[in-house]
Protein backbone atom coordinates (compact mmCIF):
# COMPACT_ATOMS: atom_id res chain seq x y z
CA UNK A 1 0.00 0.00 0.00
CA UNK A 2 1.37 3.39 -1.04
CA UNK A 3 0.26 6.39 1.00
CA UNK A 4 -1.27 9.41 -0.77
CA UNK A 5 0.96 12.47 -1.05
CA UNK A 6 -0.98 14.41 1.59
CA UNK A 7 -0.52 11.55 4.08
CA UNK A 8 3.23 11.62 3.46
CA UNK A 9 3.22 15.38 4.04
CA UNK A 10 1.42 14.89 7.35
CA UNK A 11 3.90 12.18 8.28
CA UNK A 12 6.83 14.50 7.69
CA UNK A 13 5.17 17.35 9.59
CA UNK A 14 4.75 15.03 12.59
CA UNK A 15 8.32 13.75 12.29
CA UNK A 16 9.89 17.20 12.04
CA UNK A 17 7.74 18.49 14.90
CA UNK A 18 8.91 15.69 17.19
CA UNK A 19 12.52 16.10 16.05
CA UNK A 20 12.33 19.81 16.85
CA UNK A 21 10.83 19.08 20.27
CA UNK A 22 13.57 16.58 21.02
CA UNK A 23 16.24 19.08 20.01
CA UNK A 24 14.60 21.81 22.05
CA UNK A 25 14.37 19.52 25.09
CA UNK A 26 18.00 18.42 24.69
CA UNK A 27 19.10 22.04 25.01
CA UNK A 28 16.47 23.10 27.53
CA UNK A 29 16.23 20.30 30.09
CA UNK A 30 19.73 20.80 31.54
CA UNK A 31 18.67 24.36 32.40
CA UNK A 32 16.01 23.12 34.85
CA UNK A 33 17.30 23.10 38.42
CA UNK A 34 17.91 19.79 40.18
CA UNK A 35 17.43 20.33 43.91
CA UNK A 36 19.63 17.34 44.74
CA UNK A 37 22.70 19.34 43.73
CA UNK A 38 25.00 20.36 46.56
CA UNK A 39 24.35 24.09 46.09
CA UNK A 40 20.79 23.67 47.38
CA UNK A 41 21.82 21.75 50.50
CA UNK A 42 21.75 24.87 52.65
CA UNK A 43 19.60 26.95 54.96
CA UNK A 44 17.31 29.23 52.88
CA UNK A 45 18.41 32.85 52.73
CA UNK A 46 16.63 34.83 55.45
CA UNK A 47 15.12 31.64 56.92
CA UNK A 48 11.51 32.47 55.98
CA UNK A 49 8.65 30.77 57.75
CA UNK A 50 6.50 28.31 55.83
CA UNK A 51 3.16 26.59 56.41
CA UNK A 52 2.45 23.32 54.64
CA UNK A 53 -1.26 22.91 53.88
CA UNK A 54 -2.52 19.32 53.62
CA UNK A 55 -6.19 19.01 52.64
CA UNK A 56 -7.58 15.48 52.83
CA UNK A 57 -10.91 13.75 52.47
CA UNK A 58 -11.16 10.05 53.34
CA UNK A 59 -7.37 9.58 53.17
CA UNK A 60 -7.03 7.41 56.28
CA UNK A 61 -4.85 4.91 54.44
CA UNK A 62 -2.13 7.44 53.58
CA UNK A 63 -2.48 10.73 55.42
CA UNK A 64 -0.63 9.65 58.56
CA UNK A 65 2.49 8.72 56.56
CA UNK A 66 2.31 12.06 54.75
CA UNK A 67 2.07 14.06 57.97
CA UNK A 68 4.84 12.07 59.66
CA UNK A 69 7.15 12.81 56.74
CA UNK A 70 6.39 16.51 57.18
CA UNK A 71 6.95 16.35 60.94
CA UNK A 72 10.39 14.89 60.19
CA UNK A 73 11.47 17.84 58.01
CA UNK A 74 14.82 19.31 59.01
CA UNK A 75 13.70 22.92 58.57
CA UNK A 76 12.83 24.52 61.89
CA UNK A 77 10.55 27.33 60.73
CA UNK A 78 7.97 24.95 59.30
CA UNK A 79 4.49 24.26 60.58
CA UNK A 80 1.72 22.14 59.09
CA UNK A 81 -2.00 22.75 58.84
CA UNK A 82 -3.95 19.60 58.03
CA UNK A 83 -7.55 20.06 56.92
CA UNK A 84 -10.06 17.25 57.39
CA UNK A 85 -12.53 17.99 54.61
CA UNK A 86 -15.76 16.28 55.73
CA UNK A 87 -14.17 12.84 55.91
CA UNK A 88 -16.35 9.86 56.77
CA UNK A 89 -13.43 7.59 57.69
CA UNK A 90 -10.69 7.90 60.32
CA UNK A 91 -8.84 10.75 58.56
CA UNK A 92 -9.80 13.39 61.12
CA UNK A 93 -9.02 11.16 64.10
CA UNK A 94 -5.59 10.29 62.70
CA UNK A 95 -4.84 13.96 62.17
CA UNK A 96 -5.89 14.84 65.71
CA UNK A 97 -3.76 12.04 67.14
CA UNK A 98 -0.65 13.24 65.33
CA UNK A 99 -1.37 16.85 66.32
CA UNK A 100 -1.39 15.77 69.96
CA UNK A 101 2.07 14.23 69.43
CA UNK A 102 3.41 17.40 67.77
CA UNK A 103 1.85 20.38 69.56
CA UNK A 104 2.82 23.70 68.05
CA UNK A 105 4.00 22.15 64.79
CA UNK A 106 0.85 20.44 63.52
CA UNK A 107 -2.58 22.01 63.62
CA UNK A 108 -5.81 20.41 62.42
CA UNK A 109 -8.86 22.13 60.97
CA UNK A 110 -12.14 20.26 60.52
CA UNK A 111 -14.63 21.13 57.79
CA UNK A 112 -18.12 19.83 58.54
CA UNK A 113 -20.09 21.71 55.88
CA UNK A 114 -19.10 22.98 52.44
CA UNK A 115 -20.19 26.55 51.58
CA UNK A 116 -22.12 27.13 48.37
CA UNK A 117 -20.13 27.52 45.13
CA UNK A 118 -16.94 26.05 46.54
CA UNK A 119 -15.10 22.86 45.69
CA UNK A 120 -14.08 20.98 48.80
CA UNK A 121 -10.34 21.05 48.12
CA UNK A 122 -10.09 24.72 47.14
CA UNK A 123 -12.20 25.66 50.15
CA UNK A 124 -9.99 23.63 52.50
CA UNK A 125 -6.80 25.22 51.17
CA UNK A 126 -8.25 28.74 51.20
CA UNK A 127 -9.40 28.29 54.80
CA UNK A 128 -5.98 27.04 55.91
CA UNK A 129 -4.20 29.93 54.18
CA UNK A 130 -6.56 32.40 55.83
CA UNK A 131 -5.82 30.94 59.27
CA UNK A 132 -2.04 31.39 58.95
CA UNK A 133 0.46 34.21 58.45
CA UNK A 134 3.70 32.57 57.26
CA UNK A 135 6.04 34.02 54.63
CA UNK A 136 5.48 31.01 52.35
CA UNK A 137 2.75 28.45 51.74
CA UNK A 138 3.19 24.92 50.41
CA UNK A 139 0.04 23.24 49.13
CA UNK A 140 0.24 19.48 48.83
CA UNK A 141 -1.93 16.36 48.96
CA UNK A 142 -2.56 13.88 51.74
CA UNK A 143 -0.85 10.99 49.95
CA UNK A 144 2.53 12.64 49.25
CA UNK A 145 5.68 11.51 51.06
CA UNK A 146 8.51 14.01 51.67
CA UNK A 147 12.20 13.36 52.10
CA UNK A 148 13.58 14.92 55.28
CA UNK A 149 15.29 17.80 53.43
CA UNK A 150 12.61 18.42 50.79
CA UNK A 151 11.21 21.69 52.13
CA UNK A 152 14.61 23.14 53.09
CA UNK A 153 16.14 22.49 49.67
CA UNK A 154 13.05 23.82 47.90
CA UNK A 155 13.00 27.02 49.93
CA UNK A 156 16.73 27.48 49.38
CA UNK A 157 16.22 27.36 45.62
CA UNK A 158 13.09 29.54 45.76
CA UNK A 159 14.90 32.27 47.69
CA UNK A 160 18.03 32.09 45.56
CA UNK A 161 16.10 32.24 42.26
CA UNK A 162 13.66 34.98 43.29
CA UNK A 163 10.65 32.71 42.86
CA UNK A 164 7.11 33.65 43.81
CA UNK A 165 5.79 30.22 42.89
CA UNK A 166 7.80 27.00 42.84
CA UNK A 167 6.69 23.61 41.58
CA UNK A 168 8.87 20.63 42.42
CA UNK A 169 8.09 17.75 40.09
CA UNK A 170 7.08 14.79 42.30
CA UNK A 171 8.65 11.38 41.86
CA UNK A 172 6.00 8.86 40.91
CA UNK A 173 5.93 5.59 42.81
CA UNK A 174 5.25 2.86 40.29
CA UNK A 175 3.96 -0.58 41.21
CA UNK A 176 3.83 -2.12 37.75
CA UNK A 177 5.02 -1.76 34.17
CA UNK A 178 1.63 -0.43 33.07
CA UNK A 179 1.87 2.49 35.50
CA UNK A 180 5.31 3.29 34.10
CA UNK A 181 3.87 3.13 30.60
CA UNK A 182 1.20 5.73 31.38
CA UNK A 183 3.34 8.01 33.53
CA UNK A 184 6.16 8.01 31.00
CA UNK A 185 3.72 9.13 28.35
CA UNK A 186 2.25 11.83 30.58
CA UNK A 187 5.63 13.45 31.17
CA UNK A 188 6.41 13.39 27.45
CA UNK A 189 3.01 14.67 26.39
CA UNK A 190 3.20 17.35 29.07
CA UNK A 191 6.20 18.88 27.29
CA UNK A 192 3.82 19.99 24.51
CA UNK A 193 1.59 21.77 27.02
CA UNK A 194 4.34 23.43 29.08
CA UNK A 195 8.07 23.32 28.41
CA UNK A 196 9.86 23.08 31.78
CA UNK A 197 12.81 25.19 30.64
CA UNK A 198 10.44 27.99 29.60
CA UNK A 199 8.58 28.17 32.90
CA UNK A 200 10.79 31.01 34.28
CA UNK A 201 10.40 33.06 31.07
CA UNK A 202 7.78 35.77 31.73
CA UNK A 203 7.21 36.16 27.99
CA UNK A 204 6.30 32.47 27.53
CA UNK A 205 2.77 32.87 28.85
CA UNK A 206 1.54 29.47 27.66
CA UNK A 207 4.35 27.72 29.55
CA UNK A 208 2.80 27.70 33.01
CA UNK A 209 2.89 24.91 35.57
CA UNK A 210 1.04 23.73 38.62
CA UNK A 211 1.21 20.33 40.32
CA UNK A 212 -1.01 19.59 43.29
CA UNK A 213 1.61 17.48 45.04
CA UNK A 214 3.99 20.45 45.43
CA UNK A 215 2.76 24.00 44.87
CA UNK A 216 4.91 26.39 46.93
CA UNK A 217 3.96 30.07 46.94
CA UNK A 218 5.22 33.25 48.49
CA UNK A 219 2.30 34.56 50.53
CA UNK A 220 2.37 37.93 48.80
CA UNK A 221 2.02 36.17 45.44
CA UNK A 222 -0.77 33.95 46.74
CA UNK A 223 -2.71 36.99 47.91
CA UNK A 224 -1.77 38.90 44.76
CA UNK A 225 -3.49 36.37 42.49
CA UNK A 226 -6.58 36.28 44.69
CA UNK A 227 -5.77 33.00 46.44
CA UNK A 228 -8.03 30.02 45.99
CA UNK A 229 -11.00 32.36 46.32
CA UNK A 230 -10.36 33.17 42.66
CA UNK A 231 -10.33 29.44 41.84
CA UNK A 232 -13.14 28.34 44.11
CA UNK A 233 -14.78 26.07 41.50
CA UNK A 234 -11.64 25.02 39.63
CA UNK A 235 -11.46 21.21 39.49
CA UNK A 236 -7.82 21.17 38.36
CA UNK A 237 -6.92 23.95 40.76
CA UNK A 238 -3.18 23.28 40.59
CA UNK A 239 -3.02 23.96 36.86
CA UNK A 240 -5.42 26.87 37.29
CA UNK A 241 -3.20 28.43 39.94
CA UNK A 242 -0.11 27.99 37.77
CA UNK A 243 -1.74 29.69 34.81
CA UNK A 244 -3.00 32.53 36.97
CA UNK A 245 0.41 33.12 38.56
CA UNK A 246 2.11 33.25 35.16
CA UNK A 247 -0.57 35.42 33.57
CA UNK A 248 -0.38 37.98 36.39
CA UNK A 249 3.37 38.37 36.08
CA UNK A 250 4.68 36.64 39.20
CA UNK A 251 7.97 34.75 39.02
CA UNK A 252 7.32 31.07 38.41
CA UNK A 253 9.92 28.33 38.76
CA UNK A 254 10.05 24.56 38.34
CA UNK A 255 12.63 22.14 39.68
CA UNK A 256 13.41 18.45 39.71
CA UNK A 257 14.51 16.53 42.76
CA UNK A 258 14.12 12.79 42.50
CA UNK A 259 12.75 11.39 45.74
CA UNK A 260 12.18 14.73 47.49
CA UNK A 261 8.40 14.37 47.12
CA UNK A 262 6.97 11.01 46.11
CA UNK A 263 3.43 9.93 45.30
CA UNK A 264 1.60 6.88 44.02
CA UNK A 265 -1.21 8.32 41.92
CA UNK A 266 -3.28 5.19 41.26
CA UNK A 267 -2.93 1.41 40.95
CA UNK A 268 -2.38 0.27 37.36
CA UNK A 269 -3.03 1.88 33.99
CA UNK A 270 -6.79 1.57 34.39
CA UNK A 271 -6.56 3.15 37.83
CA UNK A 272 -4.88 6.17 36.25
CA UNK A 273 -7.61 6.25 33.60
CA UNK A 274 -10.23 6.27 36.35
CA UNK A 275 -8.52 9.18 38.11
CA UNK A 276 -8.45 11.19 34.87
CA UNK A 277 -12.09 10.39 34.15
CA UNK A 278 -13.10 12.42 37.18
CA UNK A 279 -11.43 15.68 36.23
CA UNK A 280 -9.56 15.84 32.91
CA UNK A 281 -12.50 17.30 30.95
CA UNK A 282 -12.30 20.36 33.20
CA UNK A 283 -8.77 21.05 31.92
CA UNK A 284 -10.44 21.84 28.57
CA UNK A 285 -12.90 24.21 30.26
CA UNK A 286 -15.64 21.71 29.37
CA UNK A 287 -15.37 22.57 25.66
CA UNK A 288 -16.25 19.45 23.64
CA UNK A 289 -14.61 20.84 20.49
CA UNK A 290 -11.32 21.55 22.25
CA UNK A 291 -11.18 18.07 23.77
CA UNK A 292 -11.91 16.43 20.41
CA UNK A 293 -9.13 18.44 18.77
CA UNK A 294 -6.76 17.19 21.48
CA UNK A 295 -7.85 13.61 20.83
CA UNK A 296 -7.22 14.05 17.11
CA UNK A 297 -3.77 15.48 17.77
CA UNK A 298 -2.91 12.55 20.04
CA UNK A 299 -3.95 10.02 17.41
CA UNK A 300 -1.96 11.71 14.62
CA UNK A 301 1.16 12.58 16.63
CA UNK A 302 1.36 9.69 19.08
CA UNK A 303 -0.58 6.66 17.83
CA UNK A 304 -0.43 6.53 14.02
CA UNK A 305 3.36 6.94 13.57
CA UNK A 306 3.98 3.36 14.68
CA UNK A 307 1.74 2.11 11.87
CA UNK A 308 3.69 4.26 9.43
CA UNK A 309 6.53 1.73 9.70
CA UNK A 310 4.37 -0.62 7.62
CA UNK A 311 3.69 1.84 4.80
CA UNK A 312 6.20 2.70 2.03
CA UNK A 313 6.77 6.44 1.95
CA UNK A 314 5.99 6.77 5.65
CA UNK A 315 8.72 4.56 7.07
CA UNK A 316 11.38 7.24 7.30
CA UNK A 317 9.20 9.93 8.97
CA UNK A 318 7.72 7.27 11.25
CA UNK A 319 11.19 6.13 12.29
CA UNK A 320 12.31 9.71 12.94
CA UNK A 321 9.19 10.28 15.05
CA UNK A 322 9.69 7.17 17.17
CA UNK A 323 13.39 7.85 17.71
CA UNK A 324 12.62 11.43 18.80
CA UNK A 325 9.94 10.20 21.22
CA UNK A 326 12.40 7.70 22.69
CA UNK A 327 14.93 10.51 23.03
CA UNK A 328 12.47 12.62 25.01
CA UNK A 329 11.71 9.63 27.24
CA UNK A 330 15.43 9.24 27.91
CA UNK A 331 15.81 12.91 28.84
CA UNK A 332 12.95 12.81 31.31
CA UNK A 333 14.00 9.42 32.62
CA UNK A 334 17.10 10.98 34.18
CA UNK A 335 14.89 12.66 36.75
CA UNK A 336 11.79 10.43 36.83
CA UNK A 337 13.50 7.04 36.71
CA UNK A 338 11.13 5.85 33.98
CA UNK A 339 13.01 3.78 31.41
CA UNK A 340 13.37 5.02 27.84
CA UNK A 341 12.24 1.56 26.77
CA UNK A 342 8.74 2.57 27.86
CA UNK A 343 8.68 4.69 24.69
CA UNK A 344 7.93 1.45 22.81
CA UNK A 345 4.55 1.40 24.57
CA UNK A 346 3.79 5.08 24.01
CA UNK A 347 1.18 4.37 21.26
CA UNK A 348 -0.69 2.14 23.73
CA UNK A 349 -0.46 4.78 26.46
CA UNK A 350 -1.62 7.49 24.03
CA UNK A 351 -4.61 5.35 23.03
CA UNK A 352 -5.56 4.89 26.69
CA UNK A 353 -5.18 8.64 27.22
CA UNK A 354 -7.56 9.33 24.33
CA UNK A 355 -9.99 6.85 25.89
CA UNK A 356 -9.69 8.65 29.25
CA UNK A 357 -10.38 12.03 27.64
CA UNK A 358 -13.46 10.78 25.81
CA UNK A 359 -14.67 8.88 28.86
CA UNK A 360 -14.28 11.97 31.05
CA UNK A 361 -16.24 14.09 28.56
CA UNK A 362 -19.06 11.56 28.13
CA UNK A 363 -19.30 10.86 31.87
CA UNK A 364 -19.40 14.55 32.77
CA UNK A 365 -22.03 15.38 30.16
CA UNK A 366 -24.16 12.33 30.98
CA UNK A 367 -24.30 13.01 34.71
CA UNK A 368 -24.53 16.77 34.21
CA UNK A 369 -21.50 17.59 36.31
CA UNK A 370 -18.51 16.25 38.18
CA UNK A 371 -18.34 14.05 41.26
CA UNK A 372 -15.18 15.15 43.02
CA UNK A 373 -14.12 13.88 46.44
CA UNK A 374 -17.58 12.56 47.13
CA UNK A 375 -19.49 15.74 46.23
CA UNK A 376 -21.47 16.41 43.05
CA UNK A 377 -20.87 19.74 41.30
CA UNK A 378 -23.30 20.74 38.50
CA UNK A 379 -21.78 21.45 35.11
CA UNK A 380 -23.66 24.75 34.90
CA UNK A 381 -21.95 26.00 38.06
CA UNK A 382 -18.52 24.73 36.99
CA UNK A 383 -18.82 26.50 33.64
CA UNK A 384 -19.95 29.68 35.37
CA UNK A 385 -16.75 29.91 37.41
CA UNK A 386 -14.36 28.44 34.82
CA UNK A 387 -11.53 30.75 33.82
CA UNK A 388 -11.72 31.87 30.18
CA UNK A 389 -9.45 30.30 27.58
CA UNK A 390 -6.56 32.55 26.57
Amino acid sequence: MIAPVWVEVVGWVVALSWAYKFGEATVGMPKVADLLEAQFDQVPRGEPSIVVVVPARNEAAKVAACLRSLMAQDYGKLTVVAVDDRSTDATGALMDGLAAEHPGRLRVLHVTELPADWLGKTHAMAMAAEETSSDWLLFTDGDVLFRVDAVRRSLAYAMASGADHLVVVPTTIREGWDEGMMLGFFQTFGMWAARPWKIPDPKAKRDAIGIGAFNMMRRSAYEGVGGFEALRMEVVEDIGMGRRVKRMGFAQRIAFGRGLASVHWAPGALGLVNVMTKNIFSAFRFYVSLLLVACGWLVVFCVLPVFGLLVPGLRMPALITLVAIAGVYRLYGKTSGISAWQAALSPVAASLFVYALLRSMVTTLRQGGVIWRGTFYPLKTLRKYAAPLR
